[in-house]
């Protein structure tokens, strides 16, 4: 077949434009957490977040423009591996490690009961918009299947 004739997919304005990932779409509370005001005024709504941790764009809109992981405010899970995984609770990685090797799950388990709690506020609070029990819980078998 002639390739004047094949059309080519358009580039989603939800995938991000270094990676390709799924993006995560967030709303302006995050943003304001994370971003300065002329971060985000140079993007447009929807805002996606980038969830790939290896990649270094943070958040991007749909005329593929972004802000770099290492521009923001303060440090974000995951593309910082040492900010807390909860960035409403600061359940981070060590926690979670020490919880794996003392053989307990004390404070994996409080953080998850907590999230889903109305004290929780991962709209606002994680880089994401969502909640942090997919993060935990998988970081948490990681580090109990290396033991």
């Amino acid at each position: 077949m002639n390739k004047a004739f094949v059309r080519e997919p358009d580039p989603t304005a939800d995938c991000c434009p270094r990676c390709g990932s799924q993006g995560e779409q967030v709303g302006a509370g995050v943003l304001s957490r994370y971003l300065t005001d002329e971060q985000r005024r140079l993007l447009a709504e929807p805002v996606n977040f980038c969830p790939s941790p290896q990649c270094a764009v943070a958040y991007f809109d749909g005329l593929e423009r972004f802000v770099l992981a290492t521009a923001l405010s303060r440090p974000a899970y995951p593309k910082d591996p040492t900010a807390p995984i909860c960035a409403c609770f600061g359940l981070t990685r060590q926690d979670i490690e020490q919880d794996v090797d003392e053989g307990v799950a004390t404070r994996t388990k409080a953080v998850l009961e907590k999230a889903k709690s109305p004290e929780a506020r991962c709209a606002q609070t994680a880089a994401n918009g969502r909640p942090c029990v997919a993060y935990v819980q998988k970081y948490f078998l990681k580090c109990r299947g290396a033991v």
